[in-house]
């Protein structure tokens, strides 16, 4: 049978215990929370990312459509060109040169309108800027789920060291959970800085 003085110790111990416990719940939770908002910042730059790809893809598919039309028009244009040599009146040839004038300005206006910003210059800048965007999103993306990753394992030490006593793994998981926060920092304020393979 148990002294009074070895029920004191071990109520202490108990006391003790719960104490830790309680500050690694209080951890838990704080790691839970940053990992929500790293899971929902991680699916926002996700989704940003694939729209982003979409109209970049949009974008050069237009390109390429201005590309394949003044081609067209180029070809056209030469051809015409020889058949206003061998055209039997002027009034013909005047004809012919005045859809060939059209042509050429329509060839121009495919390789740049800064009015419409639809001149395949224009197109190639906007699809380059969309592209930039999407792989800044997309490294936004990656660093969150290294981020939300930290937390995770965060929330298994911290899970251990409750079930073990072992308090070297909550101070562990303190520490896992600061790197998910600094992930998350360079994900929202400097997504270039770090690169994955």
């Amino acid at each position: 049978m148990a002294g009074p003085h070895e029920n004191l110790e071990h109520h202490e111990h108990a006391e003790h215990a719960a104490g830790h416990n309680k500050q690694i719940a209080l951890l838990i939770a704080i790691i839970a929370l940053f990992l929500a908002f790293s899971e929902t910042l991680g699916k926002s730059a996700q989704t940003e990312a694939i729209s982003l790809n979409i109209k970049a893809s949009d974008t050069w598919n237009f390109f390429q459509a201005k590309t394949v039309r003044q081609t067209s028009l180029r070809a056209a244009a030469e051809a015409m060109t020889l058949q206003v040599a061998t055209a039997p009146n002027e009034e013909v040839r005047t004809a012919l040169q005045k859809q060939i004038d059209a042509w050429k300005a329509t060839i121009a206006r495919y390789d740049s309108d800064p009015k419409e910003k639809d001149g395949r210059k224009e197109l190639r800048a906007h699809a380059e800027h969309l592209e930039h965007e999407r792989d800044t999103a997309l490294a936004r993306y990656h660093h969150y789920e290294v981020a939300s990753a930290a937390f995770q394992i965060g929330i298994v030490l911290c899970s251990a060291a409750v079930i073990t006593g072992m308090m070297a793994l909550a101070f562990v998981a303190g520490g896992v959970g600061i790197l998910g926060i600094v992930f998350m920092g360079i994900g929202l304020f400097a997504p270039h800085a770090v690169h994955f393979v």
